[in-house]
């Protein structure tokens, strides 16, 4: 009875899986830390629906909102009132990249993802939502994003919470 108590265990942590909300809205904190030690931290809030739309909206220290549908990033600079608009070779999919994660170890809460030659370390709250995302970027900086007050919700969220915005006098940067 003990091995199989064991056995339906230790299946269950091989493939315990970080729950894949429809969307989800949260504030966050990111901490990019480059290789001599310099750290900058941003903070805002996020959005993320239709398993490939993200928003990235930028409180501090600057004003910036980031979009993606999964083909393009449009980048709103609001302090220098300009639009960037960039084709993206390979979409990022936040969904695949946690339907990708794997347990690490014992725990319960951290998670390895690799997706795109790049690997990501995972950690969720205790009701199974993501909570922090790290990673090292393509400069060798190490990335930390943190969540709080997550929310997972059903559905997509509507269309112009995750829109970027900008005034028509912006000036325009296709990439």
């Amino acid at each position: 009875m003990k091995l199989v108590l064991l056995t339906f265990i230790m299946g269950s942590m091989l493939f315990a899986q970080i729950q894949v909300p429809e969307n989800f809205q949260a504030d966050f904190i990111q901490t990019i830390t480059n290789p001599k030690k310099k750290v900058i931290t941003y903070g805002g809030k996020v959005y993320f629906s239709n398993k490939n739309r993200l928003k990235w909206e930028y409180l501090s220290p600057t004003k910036k909102e980031v979009c993606s549908d999964g083909v393009e990033v449009l980048v709103v600079d609001h302090d220098l009132e300009q639009v960037s608009n960039y084709l993206i070779n390979k979409g990022f999919d936040l969904a695949e990249v946690l339907k990708n994660a794997t347990p690490y170890k014992e725990k319960k809460s951290v998670f390895i993802a690799k997706y795109e030659n790049k690997e990501y370390t995972l950690q969720v709250d205790a009701k199974g939502q993501l909570a922090r995302v790290a990673y090292y970027d393509e400069l060798d900086n190490t990335v930390l994003i943190v969540f709080k007050r997550m929310k997972y919700g059903k559905g997509d969220l509507p269309l112009k919470d995750i829109r970027c915005d900008y005034p028509r006098d912006y000036d325009l940067i296709e990439g």
